[in-house]
């Protein structure tokens, strides 16, 4: 089964955070590559996400 929206954006959150915590690159203030790609993605599953829940 597909997984939801829902749960790739709780996957989304996770990895930003998890890779913030250990990437001595990243800072509240700025991220590496790779911490601004996951934020992206994050930041994207979230917008549709909480778009969603405004339509239903």
């Amino acid at each position: 089964m597909a997984e939801s929206l829902y749960d790739r954006y709780v996957k989304a959150a996770a990895a930003d955070r998890a890779h913030g915590e250990a990437c001595e690159g990243c800072s509240p203030d700025a991220r590496c590559a790779v911490g601004q790609r996951l934020y992206e993605s994050f930041a994207r599953l979230q917008d549709a996400y909480l778009a969603q829940r405004k339509r239903s």
